[in-house]
């Protein structure tokens, strides 16, 4: 999916009004949205899903190979604790609405869609250089998330406008927000400056500034 400024925008500024009335917690685990009834998708609200639902097991599946790696904790907590809740709950949309999983194959690395898999095949060789490019690669995904999820959350809102939807993709974005605080921490705490990826600079100070939120994941 493409990243337009005007998403950006509009990252940032949910991003801000989020913050302002969130508590703490850094594991994004809360409580299981009610989804109801969801009524039938429109437009390119479906294949934005089904691309949602495994861009979270690509995020899954890097930092699984990468705490293989690496036995960097981050790693682990964040696959194990969040990312795994995140393809769920991606995955309970598409069973409510009918529609057929793209994760035909929980194995790690084994992705229907050929961008996601192309994706994560290049990350992993990134992280592969070094711990530091490791926990940078992390950060990516996180940026990558946030902005991505952005557009499903908008999409929705534009289109058939189901507040569980909408609340469900705003958990992950929260949940992204939190992953990328750990992985600039750690970067930092290595004494390396992070640079933004994807997002501004701006847009990354405003989070990782910030105290870890509790999300509804």
């Amino acid at each position: 999916m493409k990243l337009s400024l005007a998403v950006r925008s509009l990252v940032l500024a949910f991003s801000l009004s989020v913050l302002a009335g969130c508590g703490g917690g850094s594991s994004g685990k809360g409580n299981t949205i009610n989804l109801g009834t969801l009524l039938p998708l429109v437009g390119t609200e479906q294949q934005t899903m089904l691309f949602v639902r495994e861009e979270e097991k690509m995020a899954r599946d890097v930092y699984t190979t990468l705490y293989n790696q690496w036995a960097d904790p981050t790693f682990y907590n964040i696959a194990t604790k969040s990312e795994q809740k995140h393809m769920d709950s991606v995955k309970a949309m598409l069973d409510n609405l009918g529609i057929a999983d793209p994760v035909v194959s929980d194995a790690t690395g084994a992705f229907t869609n050929t961008a996601i898999a192309g994706l994560y095949s290049q990350l992993l060789t990134r992280g592969a250089v070094s711990l530091n490019e490791a926990l940078a690669v992390g950060a990516y995904i996180e940026e990558y998330d946030i902005v991505d999820v952005q557009h499903a959350k908008d999409e929705i809102i534009a289109g058939s406008n189901q507040l569980p939807i909408i609340q469900t993709y705003d958990n992950l974005i929260c949940g992204s927000r939190n992953h990328l605080r750990s992985f600039v921490g750690s970067i930092q705490a290595g004494g390396t400056v992070y640079t933004a990826q994807i997002l501004t600079q701006a847009e990354v100070d405003a989070i990782v500034n910030t105290p870890s939120e509790k999300c509804g994941l």
